[in-house]
């Protein structure tokens, strides 16, 4: 992939869409795998994480998605957070069914701050002869300069924004070659919605796997005595 969409496209732009044309011949043999790499809390994890992750797969032609739930992120302070354990589990018991999904605890077990250039290392050290997309929002997309390491971000991975249909990612200086956009089907889901959800008693069933809304259930998350982290660091810039 080279880090530049499908393996037959030529760069995608920040403003254009990588899911025109169609993906070029696999000859697993003669190209490096594609490994795109999807981090974040996961607090809980939910349907519109796992549709962008097939969207992403899907238009970039890669061979896995790695999801990586993060230890804790550069939040604002005073920010609570189910344990780390609890956002692994639920994330390995959404992936299950796709084998071409696969979750990582390199976030989890390095502890402290996630960044997502810590990440990038780690994970080049266990995919030495991968090319990688990490996947974001594209709204998150318009902030990455300020991301801890930003320029050696774009010498690790190329970046996916995923995003609604007909969104225009606004024009940040960013190198067109190593931003691409991905429009996925609108799905009105979030995690904080999730959660309140399952605080005020609402079901969350169809908004999250099956298999999540048991474990959650199970382990009574999201209700008031509920296990959480105080995520207190305060960055003095928004570093991911």
């Amino acid at each position: 992939m080279d880090h530049r969409g499908r393996r037959d496209d030529p760069p995608v732009s920040g403003t254009e869409t990588a899911s025109d044309g169609a993906a070029a011949p696999r000859t697993p043999a003669s190209r490096r795998r594609a490994i795109g790499i999807m981090g974040g809390t996961f607090d809980p994890i939910h349907h519109g994480h796992l549709v962008a992750a097939s969207e992403v797969m899907d238009a970039f032609d890669l061979d896995q998605v790695v999801f990586v739930p993060a230890s804790m992120q550069p939040f604002k302070e005073g920010r609570r957070v189910t344990p780390a354990e609890h956002r692994y589990l639920m994330t390995v018991i959404a992936t299950a069914s796709n084998p071409r999904f696969a979750v990582s605890r390199v976030d989890i077990d390095r502890g402290g701050t996630t960044y997502t250039v810590d990440t990038l290392a780690d994970l080049r050290a266990q995919y030495p002869d991968a090319d990688f997309a990490f996947i974001t929002g594209a709204d998150a997309l318009a902030h990455i300069a300020q991301w801890k390491d930003s320029d050696a971000l774009f010498e690790q991975a190329h970046f996916v924004g995923v995003t609604r249909p007909g969104h225009v990612l606004a024009d940040q200086g960013l190198p067109g070659s190593a931003v691409s956009l991905v429009e996925v089907p609108a799905m009105a889901i979030s995690s904080t919605d999730c959660r309140a959800r399952v605080a005020q008693g609402k079901p969350v069933w169809y908004l999250v796997p099956d298999g999540v809304v048991q474990y959650i259930s199970k382990h009574g998350l999201y209700r008031p005595g509920a296990p959480v982290e105080d995520h207190v660091h305060v960055p003095s810039r928004p570093d991911h």
